[in-house]
């Protein structure tokens, strides 16, 4: 060891030195102590003295590697930090704004791409149905169902009033597209003011064997045969009666039968049924098939079954007697057996436990469209009680193509030939036709019986009062009652007569006197009376009898011998004062009686269309035709569940078009 650091550090040349030191190993570190010599030898230059020099420099060369290599990551970190975030945010960007575009009902995509491809991988309708119907039942759990965005109905501009509620629009969808009560608030979601869901029957039945339901593509039409296929009464109203609680406890009420109580009395503000303000739901009752329907006492039995569970939680319950796919049904429809039926239903409806009213109407059919038929119907829903009527169903008839003189593929011939009843907007024109034949029918019904309802009885003390009269002039109702006028003439009858007495016909003389004697204590529109009368305090006259008849009015009272009404005014032609509270129209003398109530008239019965409708301006018409409501069922199977966004919208834009045209 002594002869080797002699060796290093004598005067031995550095070239004689590598000669006799062995080669590192290649793995050697550079701070072995062989490289060391090499290093500080190597070079006659150097010398011990400048060693750390040295390795400052090697210390600061490695610092600033080490920092460029520091720089040089930093660079690249940052770079995929930045390529990271721009990534995420456009995947995120890209669900928030995809979850607005397919959870929206006016994406055109629901129509152009979910409805082919429900027909292409479902060959079969009722299957391509089932699976939408899941599928917007799996969508509506999270939230995530298409829904109308954005409030167009907020405006009001097609609100209606039906059944004393004001609805958001007037339209509607009809039963079987959510037969076993499912999707109901996905529906409701999808913009309709209206939904109805069923048939439902008393029982469960499978109905008719499948295939069942078949599609004519270049008609946009359905043929169906369902036969009523239902999970039964009760099993529909423990899935309502859960929807209700559910709400119950979202509001803070819990989740027991009282909280259940507070909602169908009203207590929450909204409808029991939809649960949605501005919004309704019906449910569509049946018999079951293998009732006989001529057992109307079984029949009367199976519907009232279904009210008595059901009508607690709707809105409105729909009696189905037209539906073409169940025997012996539509032979429900004549008059004797549907009054005995609707009367049963009625009086179960109105013994519903609950504060708020059901209402319930009929569904006919459009085949029974002969005019004893509609008469029939009209006078059994006025008998029983019923509120108003679904005019159409599927029909049995297989109506002509569309566009006129257009040749059906061979399949869809062989189609045309399954039973079943058929939809379609082929049949729009019939509905259309058929609503307005409804609509007249029953106002004609109702005038008609308010007019017999407003006849006054006969008073045995008046009947020498009677006698003297009988050579006056026919008063109106006796005139009504001789010619047998028109109901325009009948209404004009009940706004001359009063309950209590009634007047001679209002001749031509008699009208220009009174508008001549009017005209003379009318002052001269100036500038000065226009002032004038701005300046006057806006005070309401008492309400004036008829002037046309106070002479025959006083004659009268002359006649019979008894004291001048009260109410009556003086011979003067004006009235300058106020008449004190002894001469107020509402001061009887204490030995006048007061005069009866006017007679009610029955309330307007409502109609829902369903046919053929499938845009915005064929639901104008049909509103037009008298329908309160247009119902959509085809429509939605081929336009997807946009359909009543997209047909709001071309309401709307009819409207705009026709006021442009009127201005």
């Amino acid at each position: 060891m002594a002869c080797s650091e002699r060796l290093v550090w004598g005067t031995v040349r550095p070239h004689i030195l590598r000669l006799h030191l062995p080669r590192p190993p290649p793995s050697s570190h550079i701070r072995s102590p062989y490289l060391q010599v090499l290093s500080i030898h190597s070079s006659p230059s150097k010398s011990p003295s400048k060693l750390p020099s040295s390795r400052n420099r090697l210390a600061s060369t490695t610092s600033a590697i080490a920092t460029s290599t520091n720089t040089v990551q930093d660079a690249r970190s940052f770079v995929t930090r930045l390529k990271n975030l721009l990534l995420g945010t456009t995947i995120g960007l890209t669900l928030i704004l995809g979850y607005y575009y397919t959870t929206d009902t006016r994406a055109s995509f629901h129509e152009w791409l979910v409805i082919p491809s429900l027909r292409y991988f479902y060959p079969d309708a009722e299957d391509a149905h089932e699976f939408g119907n899941r599928a917007l039942k799996a969508l509506g759990s999270f939230g995530l169902q298409p829904r109308e965005r954005g409030n167009p109905d907020g405006k009001g501009d097609l609100a209606v009033d039906v059944f004393g509620h004001t609805l958001s629009n007037p339209i509607g969808t009809s039963a079987g597209i959510d037969k076993h009560c499912e999707i109901p608030d996905v529906l409701l979601a999808a913009g309709p003011a209206v939904i109805e869901i069923g048939g439902v029957t008393p029982q469960p039945q499978e109905g008719n064997p499948k295939p069942r339901v078949w599609r004519i593509p270049s008609q946009k039409a359905l043929i169906n045969r369902y036969g009523l296929n239902s999970e039964g009464a009760d099993y529909i109203a423990m899935r309502l009666r859960q929807r209700v609680r559910e709400y119950a406890y979202h509001m803070g009420w819990g989740i027991d039968e009282d909280a259940e109580q507070r909602i169908l009395d009203g207590e929450a503000g909204v409808p029991p049924g939809s649960l949605q303000e501005g919004k309704l739901m019906a449910v569509q009752v049946a018999k079951n098939k293998w009732t006989a329907d001529e057992d109307i006492q079984a029949v009367k039995k199976d519907y009232v079954y279904c009210v008595d569970l059901l009508a607690r939680y709707a809105d409105i319950i729909v009696i189905n007697v037209s539906s073409p796919n169940t025997p012996g049904l539509r032979g429900l429809q004549k008059v004797e057996p549907l009054t005995n039926i609707l009367k049963a239903v009625v009086e179960a409806a109105r013994g519903v436990k609950r504060k708020v009213p059901v209402n319930v109407i009929v569904k006919v059919s459009p085949d029974e469209d002969k005019e004893e038929d509609v008469r029939g119907i009209c006078d059994a829903v006025f008998e029983s009680g019923v509120d108003g009527v679904v005019v159409g169903n599927t029909t049995k008839r297989r109506p002509d193509p569309l566009p006129a003189g257009y040749s059906l593929p061979a399949h869809e011939q062989r189609l045309l030939l399954e039973q079943g009843g058929y939809s379609g907007p082929q049949t729009f024109d019939r509905t259309v036709a058929l609503v307005r034949r409804y609509r007249k029918m029953l106002d004609e019904v109702s005038f008609s019986r308010t007019e017999r309802n407003s006849q006054p009885a006969l008073d045995p003390s008046s009947m020498n009062a009677g006698a003297q009269r009988n050579s006056d002039p026919p008063t109106t109702a006796e005139s009504l009652k001789d010619t047998g006028s028109s109901i325009a003439s009948s209404a004009k009858s009940l706004l001359l007569e009063t309950p209590e007495e009634t007047h001679p016909p209002i001749t031509p003389t008699e009208i220009k006197d009174s508008t001549d004697r009017d005209k003379q204590h009318l002052k001269p529109q100036t500038a000065e009376t226009e002032e004038a009368s701005k300046s006057q305090p806006i005070i309401r006259l008492p309400e004036r009898s008829n002037p046309f008849s106070a002479s025959s009015t006083s004659s009268s009272s002359s006649a019979e011998g008894g004291p001048s009404q009260s109410h009556d005014l003086a011979a003067s032609p004006s009235t300058d004062t106020l008449p004190s509270p002894s001469t107020s129209p509402t001061s009887l003398s204490p030995s006048s009686t007061p005069p009866p109530p006017p007679p009610t008239s029955p309330q307007r019965k409502v109609i829902f269309a369903t046919g053929g409708i499938t845009n915005g301006a064929q639901a104008l018409e049909v509103l037009a035709a008298g329908a309160d409501v247009a119902q959509v069922y085809t429509a939605l199977v081929y336009g997807g569940i946009g359909t009543v966004s997209k047909m709001k919208q071309e309401m709307r834009e009819e409207l705009r078009g026709r006021q442009a045209g009127w201005r």
